[in-house]
Formats: structure tokens, sequence, C-alpha cells
């Protein structure tokens, strides 16, 4: 069945349904409260995890539930066609928590993890950036030393998502472990469980948008942690981190048209509702126009998004996909979302429609996960062109 220009199974289809009505009448009635007081939304999360939607590109015999990178993409959509903060909260969990620990994890780090994971009944984050490091992810800062049988971890990191809810089970560090023969930093990846001695959660963010997800700066103290929480090869840290967040920016794609595609749902309700001059709004062609505009750009972006997609799944080079993905679906998003909010008028200005909630989620979505600085870089380094020989990382959130 082709929707939106994409061709998709018939469990596809399913489970898009499925998450859709789950969206609207579950997440829809409840999440301005949420946003209003600052809250996690634990009940929405946990029956997300018992749809299995925190499992779903990860393999049955891990706890999972056998899907692929499409199906996550799905749900992500639909989610955030109605809520950015339910979503991003699914997209870290799964994009930024489980699966470095799928790719990269033993076999006893994927049992004693993944399960819960996958079922929604615990949390993973990534801290990657640093208050200091923005885009600059290989200038990590934070350091790991082997002292006998532990490590022992000292830094800090920033803007990590779902690292201090209270089923956070544990954040998947980078932090320097060694110095190459040149002299330069050798990046590894270690799992710190959530309660760590010496490994301490800042106060939640006052953030602009995603007001109703789980954001903290994290600081390691003498904070020490078994040798075999190392995640993957000890100095492989970087390419591990780049890898997932190719991976990511596709998840993250997938967001931003939810998003794009939620200002066209609410623009179009809307013009057709509201009365001017003895006349629907949607007669007026300086506003109809505004609306044929999203529609192709939320089009284009999701084509971008699910070829990137595919290609992962299908075992392709995706990079140059995923970057392009997620440079047109973020700008797509914020570009919806501030047309459906000068189409509102005044009510857009408000926090009880759901567009003013859209145009404060959309901007991080231009930053979080690499920049469109960033991936234009990228865009540009595929091409053979552009300056730098540091693959950037992901300013503002992971």
């Amino acid at each position: 069945m082709t929707t939106g220009g994409i061709e998709r199974s018939p469990e596809h289809e399913e489970l898009a349904s499925t998450v859709r009505r789950f969206a609207r009448e579950e997440v829809a009635p409840v999440i301005a409260g949420y946003y209003e007081r600052g809250e996690f939304p634990y009940p929405l999360i946990e029956a997300m995890g018992a749809m299995g939607l925190f499992g779903l590109p990860v393999p049955v015999e891990d706890g999972g539930m056998g899907g692929d990178y499409v199906a996550l993409c799905i749900a992500l959509e639909e989610l955030a066609r109605v809520d950015s903060s339910v979503a991003i909260t699914l997209e870290a969990g799964v994009g930024l928590g489980a699966m470095p620990l799928f790719r990269f994890g033993t076999a006893d780090q994927r049992a004693r993890w993944l399960p819960d994971l996958c079922a929604g009944r615990t949390l993973a984050a990534f801290g990657l950036t640093e208050p200091g490091g923005g885009s600059d992810a290989g200038a990590t800062r934070t350091t790991a030393a082997r002292d006998g049988a532990t490590w022992v971890i000292n830094g800090s990191k920033a803007f990590i998502t779902n690292s201090g809810t209270a089923i956070t089970a544990f954040v998947t560090v980078t932090a320097v472990t060694g110095r190459s023969g040149g002299g330069r930093p050798e990046i590894s990846s270690i799992i710190v469980p959530a309660g760590t001695p010496g490994f301490t959660v800042a106060p939640g963010y006052s953030k602009v948008g995603w007001t109703a997800s789980d954001t903290h700066e994290l600081a390691f103290d003498d904070c020490r942690v078994p040798a075999e929480n190392l995640l993957g090869e000890e100095g492989r840290g970087y390419a591990q981190f780049l890898s997932t967040l190719d991976e990511g920016r596709v998840a993250i794609a997938a967001l931003s048209v939810g998003l794009a595609q939620g200002c066209i749902d609410e623009s179009v309700r809307y013009l057709g509702e509201r009365q001017a001059f003895g006349r629907s709004l949607g007669e007026f062609q300086a506003l109809a126009f505004k609306a044929a505009d999203m529609e192709a750009r939320t089009h284009v972006a999701r084509l971008a998004c699910y070829d990137a997609a595919r290609r992962l799944d299908a075992g392709l080079p995706f990079k140059r996909e995923a970057a392009i993905a997620k440079l047109v679906s973020s700008d797509a998003a914020m570009l919806n979302a501030r047309e459906a909010t000068q189409i509102f008028g005044g009510y857009g200005f408000m926090n009880e429609t759901p567009v003013g909630r859209f145009y404060r989620d959309a901007k991080i979505l231009e930053i979080g996960e690499g920049t469109s600085e960033v991936q234009r870089m990228l865009i540009a380094r595929q091409l053979g062109i552009g300056v730098g020989r540091r693959s950037p990382g992901a300013t503002g959130r992971s």
C-alpha cells in the first residue's frame, strides 16, 4: 500500500494505524498538562512499552519485536504528529539507549539490559555532548582510566535525554581512555548504571520546548564501574558513536516529518472551521498557498526519511541519505511550525493550541543529532568537497 508516496507493507500500515490511534486517543488529551507542569509522562511511556514500541527494531531473541528501522520511523512520525516529547523519549530510548547496546554489546550485556529496555520498563541514555564541546564531539574531555578491574571516570556531559528519569537504568558515556602513537585521543564507550557512586544527575533543564521530556547535565567524579562495562572495543568509541548518530539522524528525520505533518493536520482543520469576512479561511488564497507549501515540503521530507531508513535496513551505505533526510526534514518542521502559527494568528501564540507547542518543539530539530550546519558539512564531504578532517558530532542533545 502507498501512503504519502511511501510503499508500506500491511504490517507497517497496521503499526501506523495503531500508533496513530494511541497518539490521538491517549496522548493528545493529556500532553498539554504535562507540558504546563514540566512533568515526565510515565503512564504514556509505560503504555508505549506495553505496545512494544521500544523494541521495534531489535530482534526477538534479544527481547525486541523483530521489526526494522522503517517501523521505528513510522511510530516516531505518528507520535510526533501529536507530540514531540513522547516521540523523542522513544527515539532516544531506542536509538541512543538500546541500539548501541544491541550493535556493540556483549552477549552478557545484551541479556542483562536489552529485555527491559525493549519492554519500556527501563530507559537508557547516551552521554556524548559536553558543556564545552558542542558540535566538536571528537574533543571529548571526559576521561576513563583503568584501575585494576574498574574504570574510573571523570568529566561531565550536557543535554542528555532520558538520563534522569525514575526508570533510567544506565547512561553510555564516551570518554578518553588513552592516546594513540601520534598523541590523538582514543575514545571508548562505557556503561554507567544509574545510582553509581560518583555519578551525579543535575536538576532538569528549563527548556523552550520538549518540556515533557527528560534532559539533564551529568557529572562524573571518580566514578567507578566494572571493567566489563566497556561497550564494544576499547578505543573504538568514536567510530561507534558516529554510527549511532547516522542511525539517529534517520529517526530524528522521522520525528521531524511527524511534527511537520501535525502542523498540516491542525492548519487544515482550522482553515476549514474558522470564518473571516463571511468565508472560511481556507478560501483565502494566501492561506491556502501556505498549506500547499507545507504539504509539498513535508512530502519531500518524508521521501528522504524513508529512503534513508530503507537503505539502513538493507545494509546499504546511508550516511549521505541520513544527513539529507535530517536536514530537509528539520527544515520542513521548523517552516511548517512557523506557518501554522501564522495561520492560527493570535491563537497560535497560545499554549492551549497544539501549534504553539509545535513551534516551541521544532527549533531543537535543527540542532540535536547534529546541527543543520553539520549536515551540510557531511553532505559536502560526500561530494568530495568541504573542509575539516574530523567528523563532527551532535550539538544540543545526545
